[in-house]
């Protein structure tokens, strides 16, 4: 930071913490003795650039991650124009996945694109069926539960027992108006 942004009051965030991803596995464990199940699939989420700069990581980054048997990639586009790679393990392993994601999240880190990460999530099913989701928020480091219940409403019951299961596992956000609908995302519609 320098000192005219100190002067005209501007911050700078702190780099977002990639590695408080693989703190996941073990709030899922927390999760499922609460019974969510876990659905296998996890997601990133960004802010399409300019360019073909970011299509080529995401390129490598799919082919990296399918070389492992069992796992799958697809690209999507959601209604309010953000970008997000999925990624789906056939075996639902947790780690494995967590590590895939990481491994997109570094990739687009790595080439410069770390300003357009908005989130990641890793998608489970609540005790009811419904989709739920844990979601990393890169300006933050921070986590948050999102549970739609079918109808663009929020199951906030669910949110708020899920923010009490993990709340040891994984850093919880503790400003509630952080917790973003990310409606559309994959998933979790």
């Amino acid at each position: 930071m320098g000192i005219f942004d100190s002067i005209l009051g501007r911050s700078k965030p702190p780099p977002a913490d990639l590695d408080v991803l693989f703190a996941v596995p073990q709030a899922s464990i927390s999760l499922q003795t609460e019974g969510f199940t876990v659905s296998g699939a996890g997601s990133v989420c960004f802010r399409d650039v300019e360019g073909t700069a970011d299509d080529v990581v995401m390129a490598e980054a799919e082919k990296l991650i399918t070389s492992s048997p069992g796992s799958t990639v697809t690209r999507s586009e959601d209604r309010f124009g953000f970008h997000w790679l999925t990624v789906t393990r056939t075996d639902a392993d947790v780690s494995g996945l967590v590590t895939d994601l990481h491994a997109v999240n570094s990739s687009l880190v790595d080439a410069g694109f770390g300003s357009a990460l908005l989130c990641s999530t890793v998608v489970f099913a609540t005790p009811a069926g419904r989709p739920f989701g844990l979601v990393y928020l890169y300006k933050q480091g921070t986590f948050y539960p999102f549970a739609p219940d079918g109808s663009d409403r929020r199951d906030n019951a669910v949110e708020l027992q899920a923010r009490g299961v993990i709340a040891d596992d994984v850093p919880v956000e503790p400003d509630l108006t952080k917790w973003l609908a990310i409606w559309g995302a994959p998933g979790l519609a």
